[in-house]
């Protein structure tokens, strides 16, 4: 739970983020509507919030007095205001605030708690600036450092390519066109050529007055551009925009390769995986063993004890099966039909599973239902046929059922 400062006097605005702050589970709003009220608030408690919204202008506070006291506890500061005024704007964003909101429509109150959920995530964002201007990339890690991102430098496109060989977990990478050494464009091309959007992030950076450098720097790869000189408030835009599309190309990945229950690849990723492991098998001269495992009278377990009680034991089962089989290439088909690829031999990983069946007997995944079980059937084979292997394994699982469940059959 994430304490939020409130400081605003419009009943009209107050009822709005009340609304709002309903559907946020994970935000917890203390209301001020005064700057009297907030300075005894922050004097005590400062250290128990997260985040401040604050109203620029309040009766006992007509000039951003609130902002400045808000700014003094260093607590991320979005600044709510009725009137657009550019310049009061950019001083406000180069004193630090996360952003200057108008009181404009439901949209505007909704972008603010984008920026508070966005303050969460930042955190654990890593940023390269790589500019040969020692003033570009002070001014660009003023902006950003109220977004709670941590941030990183180069001085040209060189260092920034050893930082990000050295350094495989940063975001995203700001680029400025012109560099000694390796430009701008290179270090893009480079980058591109090994790491795909969803692992970088990349927005350009030019003073250069061409109308096809953006178009040019997209096209190597960048995922934006920034003309120099930019603005504090459209800098945070386009770092805001271009990691929440990076984040939504993750989440489409993620939605293709794993099975949203249970977290395990889907049928066709645990295809395509296995069918690689398989060849990398057999470079190295080894055999690939593939086990058909399926849990036993799962219908009877939704009928009597309902569905919810089927998810629950799914779950379980593939946390158990992974935990088992931390090594192997494992997968949910359908259902609850699994499969695991690995290079044990058949005997071998017999025992495991006859193991891991007597764990899966002690979890508890609805009151008074039956313990947990499964049938497991497996396969062994040089073939680099998975579909074929596969086929095999499923013949000895239903071999295992007429024989009376609970067992893995594999001979």
């Amino acid at each position: 739970m994430r304490n939020i400062l409130v400081i605003e006097d419009s009943p009209l605005v107050l009822r709005i983020l009340e609304v709002l702050f309903r559907r946020e589970a994970d935000l917890e709003p203390v209301f001020c509507a005064s700057l009297a009220e907030a300075e005894v608030l922050l004097d005590t408690s400062a250290e128990l919030f997260f985040a401040a919204i604050v109203d620029l202008n309040l009766p006992d506070a007509p000039n951003g007095e609130s902002v400045d006291l808000v700014m003094q506890y260093r607590l991320p500061c979005i600044v709510l205001s009725g009137s657009y005024n550019e310049q009061r704007r950019d001083e406000l964003l180069l004193k630090g605030v996360v952003d200057y909101v108008l009181k404009e429509s439901q949209y505007s109150y909704e972008y603010a708690f984008r920026l508070l959920h966005r303050l969460e995530r930042n955190s654990q964002v890593r940023i390269l600036i790589a500019d040969d201007s020692t003033a570009t990339r002070q001014y660009i890690r003023h902006v950003l450092t109220p977004q709670r991102f941590q941030i990183i430098d180069a001085y040209d496109g060189d260092e920034a390519l050893r930082i990000l060989k050295e350094q495989a977990d940063i975001d995203l990478l700001v680029v400025d066109h012109s560099m000694p050494g390796t430009s701008g464009f290179e270090l893009v091309k480079i980058l591109r050529q090994k790491l795909r959007r969803t692992e970088l992030a990349i927005i350009g950076l030019s003073a250069d007055t061409k109308g096809s450098l953006s178009a040019l720097f997209i096209k190597h790869g960048a995922d934006d551009f920034l003309r120099k000189p930019f603005c504090a408030e459209e800098l945070n835009c386009r770092v805001i925009t271009t990691l929440e599309r990076r984040d939504l190309m993750r989440a489409l990945k993620q939605a293709a390769l794993f099975d949203a229950l249970t977290g395990l690849y889907n049928r066709r990723a645990f295809y395509e995986q296995g069918m690689q492991q398989i060849a990398q098998a057999q470079e190295a001269g080894q055999t690939v063993c593939v086990a058909m495992l399926d849990l036993d009278l799962f219908k009877r377990i939704n009928d009597e004890y309902g569905h919810a009680s089927g998810d629950a034991a799914l779950t379980l089962f593939a946390r158990a099966l992974s935990s088992a089989f931390p090594q192997a290439l494992t997968g949910r088909l359908g259902g609850e039909e699994f499969a695991l690829l690995c290079t044990d031999d058949s005997g071998t990983l017999a025992q495991a599973l006859d193991h891991l069946r007597k764990q899966c007997a002690g979890l508890r995944y609805a009151a008074g239902a039956p313990a947990l079980s499964f049938s497991a059937g497996i396969s062994q084979s040089a073939t680099d046929d998975l579909e074929q292997l596969l086929q095999k394994a499923d013949h000895h699982l239903y071999q295992a059922k007429r024989d009376g469940r609970g067992r893995t059959h594999w001979q």
